[in-house]
């Protein structure tokens, strides 16, 4: 690429300026890590009648862990994952005695639904990129175990799955977590996916994410591999050094995965955001999971994870028009993370 460019996203409308005349290295974005200031923090082990009782706890247990929550005033110590309700929430659950009509497309309704918090860890430092395996397989677990609990209810359109690292990018306390809001509509976003890839696949009878993973996987954008997963850049990224992360079979949400799909994503975590941190010098990033809210949504929604590091700020320019400008190119932003991640991967 000699001169900059405009591209457009593989599904919604968006567009993004590649600026090669602007482009810039990795160095450019290092900054030096914010030291963490002393204090009580209460997800650690220890603090735990600082947060409200547990909804989901995994304690150890014959060599396993064994699923249970806090009740009647009792906090469990010995823990491996908690699942809190965040103590102040975005959207907040239907009282007992409480019926929300939420239309199909309102100006005005409550805000119903969940917010809450999984704790990945009784380390305050046991981030993605640096946990153990199975530590991991224990957060991807808790994904689903909340996923399948929360898309139940009928008030439930959408879970979100999400995570902010580092004060930059949102996140208000170090320790290791992520976090949980159900919503009473399908998110603008994922609703657009839908839209588009629904009419990709009424047209083409193939699915639009199954061709963009064939596409990526062999392309210069591509990052890295594993018998489960394949991570790549995006074509129009937003972000600098944003990367996806597809599963290789076609499947539109979490909630059937396999066993071995959560190890091999386990390890996908582990390996991609830790190529991130050695790359970026631990940058603050957010993360977010795609998936479809209905089974209806099978046959043309492929679920996906998408990384952003928060490395730039969006102006007047992004802001106003919706445009966004992308200093680093994806194919430059592949080239490098994909060292990255493969240095980590030997590492394992």
């Amino acid at each position: 690429m000699s001169a900059n460019e405009l591209r457009k996203d593989y599904l919604l409308n968006r567009r993004v300026v590649i600026a090669v005349e602007r482009r810039r290295r990795p160095t450019d974005f290092v900054k030096k890590v914010r030291e963490e200031k002393a204090g009580v923090c209460p997800f650690c082990p220890g603090n735990e009648h600082m947060t409200p009782a547990a909804m989901l706890v995994y304690v150890p247990f014959n060599g396993g862990i064994r699923r249970d929550k806090d009740q009647n005033g009792f906090r469990h110590k010995n823990w491996l994952i908690r699942c809190i309700p965040n103590l102040y929430p975005a959207f907040t659950p239907i009282g007992k005695k409480k019926q929300v009509r939420v239309k199909d497309s309102p100006d005005f309704v409550k805000a119903v639904g969940h917010h809450e918090v999984i704790v990945e860890s009784p380390r305050h430092d046991e981030h993605p990129s640096v946990a153990q395996i199975p530590q991991l397989v224990h957060v991807v677990n808790a994904y689903l175990d909340r996923l399948e609990e929360l898309s139940a209810k009928a008030y439930v359109k959408y879970v979100s799955i999400f995570r902010n690292h580092g004060l930059e990018a949102g996140a208000s306390l170090s320790h290791a977590h992520t976090q949980v809001i159900t919503t009473p509509f399908v998110p603008r976003i994922i609703g657009e996916e839908l839209g588009a890839s629904r009419r990709y696949w009424m047209k083409n009878d193939q699915c639009a994410f199954c061709e963009i993973l064939t596409r990526e996987k062999a392309g210069p954008r591509f990052i890295w591999e594993n018998g489960s997963f394949v991570a790549f850049a995006p074509w129009a990224s937003v972000h600098p050094f944003e990367f996806w992360v597809f599963p290789k079979t076609h499947k539109s949400t979490l909630e059937n995965v396999s066993r071995k799909e959560i190890e091999d994503l386990a390890v996908a975590l582990k390996v991609c955001l830790g190529g991130l941190r050695s790359l970026l010098n631990d940058p603050p990033y957010n993360f977010g999971f795609h998936i479809a809210p209905n089974k209806k949504d099978s046959n043309h929604y492929h679920w996906h994870l998408e990384v952003y590091p928060k490395l730039t700020v969006w102006a007047g320019f992004e802001k106003s028009t919706g445009v966004f400008i992308n200093l680093v190119p994806p194919e430059d932003a592949a080239e490098n993370l994909r060292e990255a991640v493969q240095k980590e991967e030997k590492g394992l």
